[in-house]
């Protein structure tokens, strides 16, 4: 691979869009797009007033985020808590780590989130007391 090819753009890649209720965000996927075969990163915009994903954890992959611009609350087991622009979070694998960001602000959150590529990995999701399986595409 070319050093050219392991440099991407975000604002040279398409938006995928999502909307289901209160969630709603537009993500830019860079890790893949980039070379990266074991860490995934994304660039994601949530416009004020709504979550990205439910409050969830991950049981086969560590994540974190960067906040970009824009403030989010986190929602972990401890509470909720506000991380402004430049601020980093770590959710290692597991329980204790559930969270959910919400864009309380008045203008778009924009933050990086990164991750392990463990496949197949295992979402809980506390509110609901459901389980998901994701094979094939971490």
């Amino acid at each position: 691979m070319e050093d050219s090819d392991r440099i991407v753009a975000a604002d040279d890649r398409e938006w995928e869009s999502t909307e289901r209720g209160d969630h709603e965000f537009r993500r830019v996927r860079l890790g893949a797009a980039a070379g990266g075969e074991r860490l995934g990163c994304s660039l994601y915009e949530v416009p004020p007033g709504k979550k990205v994903w439910p409050y969830h954890y991950h049981i086969g992959n560590e994540e974190a985020a960067y906040i970009l611009s824009g403030e989010v609350t986190l929602r972990t087991p401890e509470g909720e808590t506000t991380v402004p622009p430049g601020g980093y979070v770590a959710l290692p694998a597991g329980e204790d780590s559930a969270h959910q960001f919400r864009n309380d602000g008045d203008e778009p959150l924009r933050f990086l989130a990164i991750s392990e590529m463990n496949d197949p990995d295992v979402l809980g999701y506390p509110d609901s007391g459901k389980v998901g399986v994701y094979a094939g595409s971490p």
